[in-house]
């Protein structure tokens, strides 16, 4: 039983899914019994075990219980002691499975006795590990964890590879409860390890379907579908229908998680219709429980209701009560989304009964938690406290850091709309502490995945903050929200001479460090925070120090992500080739996109930026922001902001700090690598278009800096990476794509091919690389787009400052060839004149623009990082 989450407005909702559990030792396995009537009682009792078996695993757990209740009897009766622990341990196993955790934890215990008594090391292992399962559903995760540390020493003393991974993997599941990932993934990595090792193909699928569900947890979702994917190609392979079915669930679980809803479906009823020709009930009412949750998610609520309805059916013929509270809890899900909140109040009461009544614990917490959201909605207050703080109370004790983090985080909205902000500002604080211990130990990409999951409580405590007028404060947890990943990557690549320097340099800054970095930067920041869908909070932190602040109310009719979008339409942006994009004018009556963006966006500060335009002003945009051309968005007198103002961006304002740290370096003596119009590689079985202009551009800016280009043929890509490293400059004319060709950071610029490479340059190659240029420039398609995260835009920008790049030019959509060529010249030519970056750009555009009007031309670059 695993937490979901799905999201409701400024809190989280709790939804309960089945999916890949611990090892279960079930067994042995006898010699099939050929007699109808067995000739002994041992052989009777035998055929009876291996009957509930059977049942067992076609999940007729009813029945399997009695069968194996008959043979205990027998063996009971005849005075078989090995006999009679098999049976104890299978009855145990099948308790567990229907939810008696008490029940099973009984029938362990007296098969335990037996096998210490009997001196029977690998029945005693078994044993112990399937106690850590009872624990572990009962939500007692340490306790879980002794008896599996106890299984697993015991399989490494009498050499036992196969139950080793299955303990080692059962290990990895108690501390993904536990929201240890780091240990979760080492443990199921090991588990993976051996059962390659064994060559044990089925223990393979298990130990990747486990990894997928723990980098599920962490919401990184690309890596869960990978391994999942690698799970259910071996489970086809090995033609073991049950395990097919159990990816293709998972899979359906993670692309629902993804936002991809019809694929999401997809999978589901891929997973439906394996279990119902398999006659396989278990099965079956898991894949009609996410299905329910993936129609949840469209909003097509009475195809919910039918789904969820359908599995707790199921489940309750099974005499399934763990599942019967899963489903409930889903309906209640359903109910509150639906606003039928005394229906959904209703079936999380009887979800909670059945959480209480098999002292599941952490199913009791979720449920409690989701009843507390229900009386939030309803305006219930003091009702929904109680729950929270109940939830809260089970979230300790089971030591469950995630779900407490979720419990704090709701209370403190509670407590926020009851105006009890110091209150609320301390269980907030919490849940972001609790959240940000998460991360540690986690790789860079975990990272970016795992705060995405977390943002609410950061947004809540900046409207608690900005409610008790602690605007300062507040700036100080919107920065900390924002780019962390980066921020540690780009510290722990530096070289400190102890790690308390390190742990100093990757403490979000207070509010006197921002001033510091403002002061040091020479510029004015301007800091975004999205905090809804009618609420935009903005900082204006001066050069001398002096932090204005913003709040300003957005159109609710025209969500942000819209209106960024729409403006894109009404630019009608180019492809680099020259291929044109068809234009979607604005209709007169109705204000231009870039307009309105202006108006959100930069008319609430208009008079806190600096007069002179060569004055720098560095945006931090937040969400969607990222992919706003600040340049083009015209005034009142459509005046374009690039007129007024010299412009850059950055992820977070502590990583300026650290790029200028970067900037900073020892000047690199290497010349300069100029790429243009490379031998084109092959595209989804296309070649890509070739770029005369970017050949001249590439040419043009190699006689200005009297370093001689790579183009065509020679452009390859292992020249290029050859020569990266030392350079002082990097520029590439050439087409850029926005898919992860390599690993799962998208991104790659294209290169002439060679040998065994594609030549596709990737976003994860270069993330990986260590560079010493000053200067990126990425003259291609959408460098400065990706996918957008708390962290930023994961994709080119990021990985050329992660390889060590303080500054870095992307374009934020397809170009045009023949004027992005000019652009480029001409910022070259600038730069010679003066060596601020950002001014340079600044001019070459508003020489471009004389030529080419249209922002479509001019306006999709963004210098990100330094500009100095």
């Amino acid at each position: 039983m695993v937490g979901k989450r799905i999201k409701a407005p400024g809190l989280v909702l709790g939804v309960l899914l089945m999916t890949i559990g611990p090892s279960v030792a079930i067994g042995p396995v006898p010699v099939a019994i050929a007699q109808t009537n067995p000739a002994t009682p041992k052989a009777e009792a035998q055929q009876l075990l291996q009957q509930g078996i059977q049942q067992f695993q076609t999940g007729q757990f009813e029945a399997a219980l009695q069968s194996w209740q008959k043979a205990l009897t027998i063996y009971r009766a005849i005075k078989d002691q090995q006999g009679e622990g098999d049976a104890l341990g299978n009855l145990g196993a099948a308790y567990n499975v229907m939810g008696n955790y008490p029940k099973a934890i009984e029938y362990h215990q007296q098969s335990l006795a037996i096998a210490q008594q009997n001196q029977s090391r690998r029945s005693e292992g078994n044993i112990l590990g399937n106690l850590g399962n009872a624990y572990l559903s009962l939500g007692d995760y340490p306790e879980a964890i002794e008896y599996y540390e106890k299984s697993l020493a015991i399989a490494r003393e009498i050499k036992d590879k196969r139950g080793e991974g299955n303990f080692l993997g059962n290990l990895g599941i108690a501390y993904n409860a536990l929201g240890n990932y780091p240990k979760a993934i080492a443990y199921q990595e090991q588990s993976l390890a051996i059962t390659r090792q064994l060559k044990d193909r089925r223990g393979e699928g298990a130990a990747l379907g486990n990894l997928s569900n723990a980098y599920d947890a962490l919401g990184n979702y690309p890596k869960a579908i990978a391994y999942q994917e690698q799970s259910l190609a071996i489970a086809r392979q090995l033609k073991d229908p049950l395990g097919e079915g159990a990816a293709l669930g998972s899979l359906g679980n993670a692309y629902n998680a993804l936002g991809n809803y019809p694929k999401a479906i997809a999978y589901q009823e891929q997973s439906l219709a394996i279990a119902q020709q398999l006659k396989d009930p278990l099965g079956a009412s898991q894949a009609l429980g996410s299905l329910g949750n993936a129609y949840n998610a469209l909003g097509n609520y009475p195809k919910a209701i039918e789904y969820h309805e359908k599995s707790l059916a199921i489940k309750r013929a099974l005499k399934d009560r763990r599942g019967e509270g899963i489903s409930l809890g889903n309906l209640g899900n359903t109910y509150y989304l639906l606003g039928n909140y005394s229906k959904a109040i209703e079936y999380q009461e009887q979800s909670l009964a059945i959480a209480q009544q098999l002292k599941d614990r952490r199913g009791e917490g979720v449920s409690l938690g989701s009843l507390g959201n229900a009386y939030l909605t309803q305006g219930n207050y003091s009702k929904a406290i109680a729950y929270y703080e109940q939830s809260l109370t089970i979230n300790r004790e089971i030591k469950d850091r995630k779900g407490e983090s979720i419990s704090r985080s709701n209370l403190g909205l509670t407590l926020l709309k009851l105006n009890r902000l110091p209150e609320a500002e301390s269980n907030l604080r919490s849940a972001i502490a609790i959240q940000e211990s998460l991360r540690t130990g986690l790789t860079d990409r975990n990272k970016i995945s795992i705060a995405d999951t977390q943002k609410d409580a950061y947004i809540n405590l900046q409207k608690v903050l900005i409610t008790q007028k602690k605007s300062e404060a507040a700036l100080e947890i919107a920065e900390r929200g924002r780019a962390r990943a980066l921020v540690e990557l780009l510290a722990s690549r530096f070289n400190y001479e102890s790690q308390v320097d390190l742990q100093k340099t990757i403490q979000a800054p207070n509010i006197n460090a921002i001033r510091q970095i403002a002061k040091t930067q020479n510029a004015t920041l301007v800091q975004y925070s999205i905090v809804s869908s009618e609420q935009l909070y903005i900082w204006v932190i001066k050069p001398t120090g002096e932090i204005t602040f913003r709040s300003t109310q957005l159109d609710s009719s025209q969500p942000l992500a819209q209106l960024v979008s729409s403006s894109r339409s009404e630019m009608g942006v180019r492809g680099r080739a020259g291929i044109q994009i068809a234009r979607q004018p604005t209709p007169s009556d109705q204000p231009n996109p870039l307009a309105k963006l202006y108006q959100s966006l930069i008319a609430p500060i208009a008079q806190d930026l600096p007069t002179d335009p060569k004055q720098r002003v560095i945006f931090l945009p937040q969400g969607e922001l990222f992919l706003v051309p600040f340049a083009a968005l015209p005034d009142a007198q459509n005046r374009p902001l690039i007129e007024r103002h010299t412009i850059s961006t950055a992820p977070s304002i502590q990583t300026l700090a650290l790029t200028q740290t970067l900037a900073q370096r020892p000047k690199n003596k290497g010349g300069a690598v100029i790429v243009g119009d490379p031998t084109m590689p092959i595209y989804k079985d296309e070649p890509l278009q070739p770029l005369p202009a970017a050949r001249q551009e590439a040419i043009a800016i190699s006689q200005q800096l009297n370093t001689p280009p790579l183009i065509g043929a020679q452009a390859t890509k292992a020249t290029v990476l050859q020569q990266m490293p030392n350079a002082r400059l990097l520029h590439f004319a050439t087409h850029g794509l926005l898919d992860p060709v390599q690993g799962d950071i998208p991104g790659a610029i294209a290169l002439t091919p060679s040998g065994q490479d594609n030549g596709f340059l990737s976003a994860a190659e270069i993330f990986n690389l260590k560079l010493n240029a000053d200067l990126v420039v990425l003259s291609a398609c959408d460098t400065g787009r990706g996918e957008i995260t708390g962290d930023g835009v994961v994709g080119l920008s990021r990985s050329f400052i992660a390889a060590g790049a303080p500054s870095v030019i992307v374009s934020l959509w397809a170009v045009n060839d023949q004027s992005t060529s000019e652009l480029m010249q001409e910022f070259y030519r600038q730069l010679k004149q003066q060596p601020d970056k950002a001014q340079a750009l600044r001019q070459a555009m508003l020489i471009t623009k004389q030529r080419y009007p249209d922002p479509s031309h001019w306006a999709a670059f963004t210098l990100v990082g330094e500009a100095q």
